[in-house]
């Protein structure tokens, strides 16, 4: 149960993203009429001035931070500056000024990256800041779990009822697929995609193919996301501590990267060869996430890989011209 009222003021950060358009979606299915939005022409995040005049301005009743820099691997490692700096500053921005106008409840979405790199799999909860992390993404990782101190902070020192969920990695309407700065899943369907329409007989994929992950169609991560702002703080607080509260959002099992090369060529209608390169990295062997304390609270996934793996492609098919000569 919920004491929420689907006409409370819910603002969405970064709802033009894949996740905060999600959760859009997700509100206005629930019936949520009063759903806040702004682009970035309307309301510069990294401004703390412009964020608190939109906070005293304009009645919010709670937020969803979805607003992020994001980026792959190759954006990471060459621009940590700014991905460290500018999530620093945008959530800093929004959960201060949040608080100085009252609002009661954030649910802030950070990212499984936060674990440390050698982390025990499926990764839990309390493994938090028990050793090292990706030197890939650091920054990134650094500024999210900076994310869930604040909100804890806040909740301890001023009895708010500031929330944090990690999803694992995301798939699904609104994905980027440039060709250089793309996660795996809309890198393998634009790939795909593209030799089965040339004819290509075969597409090459990098590593052994061997190693696990786990994905998440972002329309289960707007589910789950909604699904714990809505519960109960007594039933949050059950199932959390004050300085460790955020909650794993995926689905609990994970695949090759082998099956997922798979199952997109049959989704994007590719006969031809996959094979796999194993000269090029791996990457970390598993990385999968324990999901029992968000199932003990009452959710779990229901997109399955290959009906999530459809919807993603649907999608790209009729967006691609947004991608052609890029």
């Amino acid at each position: 149960m919920s004491t929420r009222s689907t006409a409370d003021a819910v603002y969405v950060a970064g709802h033009r993203g894949m996740v905060g358009s999600a959760i859009v979606r997700r509100l206005t299915a629930l019936g949520y009429t009063n759903i806040v939005t702004r682009t970035r022409d309307e309301l510069d995040l990294t401004d703390q001035h412009a964020v608190r005049e939109f906070f005293r301005t304009t009645p919010v009743d709670q937020m969803y931070l979805a607003a992020a820099k994001v980026g792959g691997i190759q954006a990471n490692n060459t621009q940590p500056a700014e991905f460290i700096h500018e999530n620093l500053v945008i959530e800093s921005n929004l959960i201060s000024a949040a608080h100085e106008a009252g609002v009661e409840r954030i649910l802030f979405l950070g990212s499984s990256c936060i674990y440390p790199k050698d982390a025990a799999q499926p990764m839990r909860e309390d493994s938090l800041l028990t050793g090292p992390l990706e030197p890939t993404n650091e920054p990134y990782a650094l500024a999210k779990i900076a994310g869930i101190k604040l909100c804890e902070s806040f909740n301890r020192q001023y009895g708010r009822d500031y929330r944090s969920v990690m999803p694992t990695n995301l798939y699904g309407p609104g994905d980027n697929y440039h060709p250089t700065k793309s996660h795996v899943v809309p890198a393998l369907i634009r790939r795909f995609h593209e030799a089965a329409q040339e004819g290509v007989d075969e597409v090459v994929v990098w590593g052994t193919g061997t190693p696990m992950r786990e994905f998440l169609h972002v329309d289960d991560m707007a589910a789950a996301s909604v699904h714990v702002m809505e519960l109960e703080h007594e039933v949050y607080a059950q199932y959390t501590e004050p300085m460790l509260s955020h909650i794993n959002v995926g689905t609990g099992q994970d695949c090759t990267i082998r099956e997922l090369a798979e199952t997109v060529a049959a989704v994007t209608g590719f006969t031809g060869r996959v094979t796999f390169d194993a000269s090029k990295p791996d990457g970390t062997p598993r990385k999968l996430l324990d999901v029992s304390r968000l199932r003990d609270l009452g959710w779990q996934s229901s997109v399955g890989l290959k009906e999530g793996l459809e919807d993603a492609f649907n999608w790209f098919l009729a967006h691609q011209d947004d991608y052609r000569g890029r």
